[in-house]
């Protein structure tokens, strides 16, 4: 079982529940594409660049806006037999701005950060180029299987 706990603390972009629900498959997806099973937990906030601006640099001590931040939850962080992944935290206005740059939907743009946000839970990178080359294609394989890849 996977739960995807939602918080909307921004009003730039209207959250739908199919834009919920399409989350949920990403998450699932990802999870099932790295053979993890079992009952997980992982956390979707919805913010404006000003907050992630502020995560970013409490966090990562980088003042700057960001799309997307990942929150690992420490390995062994389970309560009740569910596995708290962590969280993952997006910008609406930055989804907004990915979206009309790259010619793509909003949700196609949600979903791909999702997807990269998800990687980082379960433990990927990008701070070589190898990490980054083995992430990227594992983004590509994901979103292909959710039919968002072109």
């Amino acid at each position: 079982m996977i739960s995807v706990l939602f918080d909307n603390r921004q009003d730039i972009m209207e959250i739908t529940e199919a834009n919920e629900k399409a989350i949920e498959t990403a998450v699932e997806t990802v999870l099932m594409a790295e053979n993890q099973s079992g009952n997980y937990e992982v956390s979707v906030s919805f913010v404006s660049n000003e907050e992630i601006r502020s995560l970013n640099k409490d966090f990562r001590n980088v003042d700057s806006e960001t799309d997307v931040l990942s929150f690992p939850m420490d390995d062994d962080d389970e309560f009740d037999g569910v596995i708290i992944l962590g969280d993952i935290v997006l910008s609406t206005q930055r989804i907004i701005e990915q979206a009309n740059e790259f010619g793509h939907s909003l949700e196609r743009e949600m979903i791909y950060l999702t997807v990269h946000s998800m990687l980082h839970l379960l433990g990927y990178d990008h701070m070589t180029t190898s990490e980054k080359e083995e992430m990227r294609q594992r983004e590509k394989e994901i979103m292909k299987e959710l039919q968002l890849f072109k």
